[in-house]
């Protein structure tokens, strides 16, 4: 915590709003990963369609959560519905992307369901985070 301290305000601001992001991302992205291989795996509905599934689930739980969670206080919070497109525009690139994950690893690879899990957890969250923190959540 000493390490905090030395930080500017602005800093400091920005390092909680990372960690927030992080608790607030592995919730969704655990939810979206659950309900990806419920599906795949279990339901043995086709990957694709069970990738679809996580996804929209995962941008209602993700909207709401980082709009009150993680982003709190970041950006005017007027003009809500400009941001929700906003949200569901950068959401639409990491569903591309783990698609490309489970296409990937899955498809062009031949691995198991479980396998494009890790990407969607630590690679797609790092990816949007700057789109939402600068362009969704000004």
């Amino acid at each position: 915590m000493k390490i905090l301290s030395r930080l500017s305000p602005d800093h400091r601001a920005l390092f909680w709003q990372i960690a927030r992001y992080g608790l607030t991302g592995l919730f969704v992205t655990g939810c979206q990963a659950a309900i990806y291989w419920t599906l795949a795996a279990i339901v043995d509905i086709h990957i694709q369609w069970a990738n679809l599934c996580g996804y929209l689930a995962a941008v209602c739980i993700g909207y709401v959560s980082h709009s009150a969670f993680t982003f709190r206080g970041h950006g005017a919070r007027d003009h809500q519905m400009a941001r929700g497109v906003r949200f569901v525009a950068v959401s639409l690139l990491s569903y591309a992307l783990n698609a490309f994950w489970v296409w990937w690893f899955i498809t062009h690879m031949g691995w198991p369901e479980w396998s494009p899990i890790p990407a969607m957890i630590f690679v797609t969250p790092v990816m949007v985070f700057g789109l939402n923190r600068q362009w969704v959540f000004r």
